[in-house]
């Protein structure tokens, strides 16, 4: 008898801690530029508060509107963990609230996300838990099942692994495989940097402009009209 689809894997390939510790203090932003743009959660999934998320993803598929196995991953779940829920984009139903976010501040998980809803907005804003979610309704969930933990999963877009880095801030979230990720902690680290002394050049009217100038624009085939539109 295959039991797809109701299944739990135990075991997950974490990364260290000192290599996602690496990632502490990058922008989303500048890691998502160092991976070609790629591995960004899309703008449906938005930060229900100003905590910023780091940490290794903990998988969970649900069915529509149900939060069965959600419950089963906080149980599993360790210290450091981002549990991600794949709630298939539903907004009728919210999977989770103040309750269940309780209890995973107190086993120390480092975030949530969820391609779905949530509810008790006003307390999950004032909560040190980085907390990620699709909506916002008052509507709760079922807790029959079925559904999986520590598969492939799709949220906000990215398949995401048992055991990918996430890095989120106010921008978004960026996923990344752990087996790229020191060199890219280390170029957006020097982007960040490079970004810095942008700002400095602003500040002091130095910035170049060069590669928008006129001659560069006319050589890409722009026509530059020295008149009024009509």
């Amino acid at each position: 008898m295959s039991h797809a689809g109701f299944r739990i894997y135990t075991k997950i390939n974490r990364p260290s801690k000192e290599l996602v510790e690496k990632f502490r203090g990058l922008a989303s932003a500048n890691i998502a530029d160092e991976m070609h743009r790629l591995g960004c959660m899309d703008a449906r999934i938005k930060p229900m508060n100003t905590t910023l998320l780091l940490g290794t993803a903990f998988t969970v598929k649900t069915r529509i509107g149900d939060s069965l196995m959600f419950h089963k991953a906080i149980d599993m779940a360790q210290p450091g963990d981002v549990i991600v829920v794949d709630g298939q984009g539903d907004l009728v139903n919210s999977l989770t609230g103040e309750i269940m976010m309780r209890e995973i501040m107190k086993k120390g998980i480092a975030g949530v996300v969820v391609d779905g809803t949530v509810r008790d907005v006003d307390a999950l804003r004032q909560m040190n838990l980085a907390i990620y979610a699709a909506g916002v309704t008052p509507k709760g969930p079922s807790k029959n099942g079925p559904g999986e933990i520590n598969v492939p999963v799709c949220c906000g877009g990215v398949v995401v692994h048992p055991g990918d880095i996430l890095a989120g801030d106010a921008d978004g979230i960026v996923v990344i495989n752990p087996k790229d990720a020191s060199l890219i902690a280390e170029k957006a680290r020097v982007k960040q940097q490079q970004e810095k002394e942008i700002f400095r050049r602003i500040e002091s009217g130095k910035l170049d402009f060069s590669a928008y100038s006129d001659e560069v624009l006319k050589k890409l085939g722009c026509e530059i009209i020295d008149d009024l539109w009509q």
